[in-house]
């Protein structure tokens, strides 16, 4: 074989093993954005069970509440119709954006407010407040808000993980080039600071 042959065999067995280098690092990273993005997807259907929860406690709440609540019947409508609201406000993970994330979150708030204001016309009748049922739909609803605040934080964890993955360099150009996109956070609603006061 002649040198020349042997030198052109060699460089084309280099280039071969760095296109091979090049292919299997990008599989790799492909399949770990792939992996992060069913994470992310994942973990929000973790967030919409705990809404769809509190969503399917609030009938019963407002039931046990409108016997002996009569007169507040403008309160209980609002907490219907803001849950109402909040059940119509869905959310696709693979298209999620800041916007559709900020007025999913709104609409939960609404009846989260909603849920406070009923919380504090209920103050006004003991006997209410004193019956097992009323006491137990009370602590499946604050556990409920519990679980929403946890799976809402695991997702913020979840997307910063992923977000920062395919916004790290070289991940970010095969990124771009298959459509991984950005994936929003929950964010605290206005007010937030500040701790509505709820007696019971």
């Amino acid at each position: 074989m002649k040198k020349g042959c042997l030198i052109s065999a060699i460089i084309v067995a280099i280039i071969g093993l760095a296109i091979l280098a090049i292919v299997l690092w990008g599989t790799k990273v492909y399949n770990q954005m792939v992996s992060m993005r069913e994470g992310v997807t994942s973990q929000w259907g973790n967030v919409e069970t705990q809404y769809q929860r509190r969503a399917d406690l609030i009938p019963n709440f407002v039931n046990t509440v409108k016997g002996a609540a009569e007169f507040e019947q403008e309160t209980l409508t609002q907490v219907i119709e803001a849950r109402a609201k909040a059940t119509q406000v869905t959310l696709d993970p693979a298209n999620m954006t800041a916007e559709n994330l900020q007025q999913f979150q709104a609409a939960q708030g609404e009846l989260s407010s909603a849920l406070s204001r009923l919380m504090v016309v209920v103050e006004k009748y003991p006997e209410l407040r004193a019956t097992q049922n009323f006491r137990d739909l009370q602590v499946e609803l604050e556990g409920t808000e519990n679980r929403i605040s946890v799976e809402r934080r695991k997702f913020n964890e979840v997307a910063q993980t992923f977000n920062t993955y395919i916004k790290s360099f070289p991940q970010n150009f095969l990124a771009g080039m298959f459509g991984f996109t950005e994936r929003p956070y929950f964010e605290s609603m206005e007010g937030a600071e500040t701790a509505p006061e709820v007696r019971f």
